[in-house]
């Protein structure tokens, strides 16, 4: 099992409870596809560096979990999709 890390930057104009069903969406894609989900850290409302869908700020969300190494292909292919998601980045983090 490898170690990853989701980053999932959500639009700023859905309101909490749809910010939350996206993420536990997410989250769902993860368990669905062999992951054990370790950690959930909030990120906040940032400002984006550059406009994204004519929207100048969003809400960071970033879930770490342990699957194999064919997950993250499958969990991006279903998150890419999600109409809430503006950006997404998934990437495996060093056995340190």
């Amino acid at each position: 099992m490898n170690k990853y890390e989701l980053c999932v930057v959500v639009s700023a104009k859905v309101e909490d409870e749809q910010r939350t069903a996206t993420v536990d969406k997410c989250k769902e894609y993860i368990t669905r596809f062999g992951g054990t989900i370790t950690d959930v850290e909030d990120g906040g409302k940032k400002k984006l560096a550059y406009e994204i869908q004519k929207q100048k700020e969003a809400y960071y969300y970033f879930i770490h979990f342990d699957a194999e190494a064919t997950a993250p292909i499958e969990i991006e292919n279903n998150v890419r999709l999600m109409e809430d998601v503006m950006r997404f980045l998934c990437v495996r983090q060093d056995e340190a």
